[in-house]
């Protein structure tokens, strides 16, 4: 059973229907704070990075790596969907 509902509505409507909180404000203060601290201390890519990693890479090197290589976050072994099938049959 197939069940599809299509909505011609605009972000901001569909914000509203789902009784989400408007953050625009919120979102602009933030924007200019980032603005003005690239602006007065310059931009540095690595110390905005060191936010995201703790300070160390690796960690998203190794998830990338684990995306790359079809790693499966469920069951720990990478996606043999294909040879399961043959499998089965």
């Amino acid at each position: 059973m197939k069940f599809r509902i299509d909505l011609d509505i605009t972000p901001e409507e569909l914000r509203r229907v789902l009784g989400w909180p408007d953050v625009q404000e919120l979102q602009q203060e933030m924007l200019t704070k980032v603005r003005e601290n690239i602006e007065s201390e310059g931009f540095d890519p690595t110390s905005m990075m060191k936010l995201y990693t703790g300070g160390s890479i690796e960690p998203m090197q190794r998830i990338l790596m684990q995306l790359m290589s079809g790693y499966s976050p469920f069951d720990g072994k990478t996606d043999n969907t294909t040879e399961n099938k043959k499998d089965k049959s």
